[in-house]
């Protein structure tokens, strides 16, 4: 399926200069998004993964239902001070200062195999620093899925290493 056109491009947004990809549309399209989700779980199907982590918010909105498909579960990665019992965390860069991500010192067993999900691979920080996160915790990033991929921004070289999929990339 061609899912970008089920991709707005939002000129000027958040700021001027910048297309934003919205994948509000994809999701309002019950047979596309279920076909993106379709796509990941068959990625993820001989990679035998335990969890399902994603980070807040989209990470949610695509890892919830991957998770639901393999019968596993998900284990959410979010802002400091949004998970309410003991989390690890990593500060990680922005483009204008850093920020700090968390999750549940239980949410990852060592050795449980892991897929992070999120909806875009932009630069590459956050998904860094997700897999900064699993790590610590001794888990093991078996790979990473993405709906959208910026290739100008160059964010797959810090996935160096990694198994990447992308369904479509600008």
């Amino acid at each position: 399926m061609d899912y970008k056109q089920h991709i707005a491009i939002v000129e000027d947004w958040p700021k001027e200069g910048i297309r934003f990809k919205d994948i509000t549309p994809l999701m309002d399209n019950g047979k596309a998004f279920k076909s993106a989700v379709d796509e990941i779980v068959e990625y993820s199907k001989d990679k035998e993964i335990d969890i399902v982590v994603g980070p807040e918010a989209r990470g949610f909105i695509v890892g919830c239902p991957v998770s639901y498909a393999l019968e596993i579960g998900f284990a959410p990665v979010r802002k400091e001070g949004k998970l309410p019992r003991e989390t690890i965390k990593v500060d990680y860069g922005l483009e204008y200062g850093k920020d700090i991500l968390t999750i549940h010192k239980d949410a990852i067993k060592p050795g449980q195999r892991v897929l992070i999900v999120d909806d875009l691979l932009a630069t590459g920080g956050t998904i860094e620093a997700t897999i900064n996160l699993v790590e610590q915790l001794g888990g093991v990033v078996a790979g990473c899925a993405f709906l959208v991929e910026l290739t100008y921004l160059d964010g797959r070289e810090k996935l160096e290493g990694y198994d990447v999929l992308t369904l479509m990339q600008y």
